[in-house]
C-alpha cells in the first residue's frame, strides 16, 4: 500500500474516531438532562451496561489506546458514572481468557520447552530465556502495583484517575509511539527474543499503572524502540500481560467477595466478563493480522484525538473532570 493509501486510511479511521465522539457527546447531552450527576457518581450497573463496557474493554485491552481509560471516559461520557477500579480490573479476566485461548499453542510450547530445558539444564534454551523473560518482566508491574495500594489507599478517587489525567497520558503516550514508529529498525523477530527483551518491556508495562498509558500501548512502544517487527512486539506484550492481567484481576475479584459487589451485581459482572473474552479474541486476531502489513500509525492519531477531545470537553465544560 502507498503513503498516500496509508495516510488517508489513518484520515479516515481518524474521522470514524472522530464521529464516535461527537456521537457519545450527544449522548451525554441526553443523559444530563434526566441525570445531571450521572457522570460524577459511581452508579449501578446493570446487565446491559454490563455487557457494552465489556465490548469496550474487549476492543482496547489489546489495541495500544488503553483499555482503563476508555472503561473511565465512556461510561461517564455516558452519563453512567465510572463503574471503578473493581469492576474494570474484574472484568479483565475476560480478556485473561481470550489470549490464553488465541496463544494456547504458544503458551504450551513454551511451558513444555522450559520443562525439558529444566530437566536437561539447559538454561539457554530459547523456551527458557523466553519464560524467564516473562516471569521476571511481571516483576515491576507486581511491584509497582502493590505500592501503589500501599500509598495511595482511594486510588478509585486520586487525581491521578482523573480524565485529565487519563487524557495527558493519552497525548504522551501518542507522541511516544510515534517516535519509536519514526526511529525504530522493526528487524527483529519473535523468535530471535530474549530473556532481556522481557524484562525492558516488563519495565515499560509497569507504566500502565498510569490509567490513560495502556499496557499494551506502552510494551508495544518500547518493543519498537527495540528493534522488535511491530506483529512480534505485539504477541509477546499479549503473552507478557497474561500473568499481571490476572494477578490485577484476581485481586480486585477477591475484594469485591469480600467487601460486598457495590454497584456491581454478580450477573452484570459475569456478563461484563464473557463480553470482553469475545471481543477481546477479535482484536487479538485482528491487530495482529493490521500490524503485519500496516503501521501504528492510525493509533497514535487516535489517542492524540482522544486526549485532545477530553481536555477540550473538559475546559468547555462538556464533561466534569471526575
Amino acid at each position: 500500500m502507498s503513503l498516500l493509501k496509508r495516510r488517508l486510511l489513518d484520515l479516515g479511521i481518524i474521522g470514524v474516531a472522530s464521529a464516535w465522539l461527537v456521537f457519545i457527546g450527544g449522548s451525554l447531552g441526553n443523559a444530563q438532562t434526566t441525570a445531571p450527576s450521572a457522570a460524577a457518581t459511581t452508579q449501578q450497573i446493570n446487565f446491559l451496561q454490563a455487557f457494552f463496557l465489556g465490548i469496550v474493554q474487549g476492543l482496547t485491552e489489546f489495541l495500544p489506546i488503553s483499555s482503563t481509560a476508555h472503561l473511565k471516559v465512556v461510561p461517564v461520557v455516558l452519563g453512567w458514572g465510572d463503574p471503578g477500579v473493581a469492576f474494570t480490573a474484574v472484568i479483565q479476566l475476560g480478556s485473561i481468557a481470550a489470549v490464553i485461548w488465541y496463544f494456547w499453542s504458544d503458551l504450551s510450547q513454551l511451558i513444555k520447552g522450559s520443562w525439558r530445558s529444566i530437566s536437561r539444564s539447559d538454561y539457554q534454551s530459547r523456551d527458557f530465556q523466553l519464560l524467564l523473560g516473562i516471569v521476571f518482566g511481571t516483576v515491576p508491574i507486581v511491584f509497582f502495583g502493590l505500592l501503589i495500594k500501599i500509598l495511595i489507599r482511594d486510588f478509585d478517587n486520586s487525581p491521578i484517575r482523573s480524565l485529565a489525567a487519563i487524557a495527558t497520558a493519552s497525548i504522551v503516550m501518542s507522541l511516544l509511539l510515534g517516535i519509536a514508529e519514526l526511529i525504530g529498525k522493526r528487524k527483529r523477530l519473535f523468535e530471535q527474543m530474549e530473556m532481556k527483551d522481557g524484562i525492558l518491556m516488563g519495565l515499560a508495562q509497569a507504566l500502565s499503572l498510569i490509567p490513560g498509558v495502556s499496557r499494551s500501548g506502552s510494551t508495544l512502544t518500547a518493543g519498537l524502540f527495540m528493534g522488535l517487527e511491530r506483529a512480534s512486539a505485539a504477541r509477546f506484550s499479549f503473552l507478557l500481560g497474561i500473568p499481571a492481567i490476572t494477578l490485577a484481576g484476581l485481586v480486585e475479584l477477591k475484594t469485591l467477595f469480600s467487601e460486598g459487589f457495590g454497584n456491581v451485581g454478580v450477573v452484570p459482572l459475569i456478563v461484563g466478563i464473557v463480553s470482553s473474552a469475545i471481543f477481546s479474541y477479535l482484536a487479538i486476531a485482528g491487530l495482529l493480522r493490521f500490524l503485519k502489513t500496516q503501521s501504528t500509525w492510525v493509533f497514535i492519531w487516535y489517542r492524540l484525538l482522544f486526549g485532545l477531545s477530553i481536555l477540550s470537553a473538559i475546559a468547555l465544560n462538556w464533561l466534569p473532570n471526575v
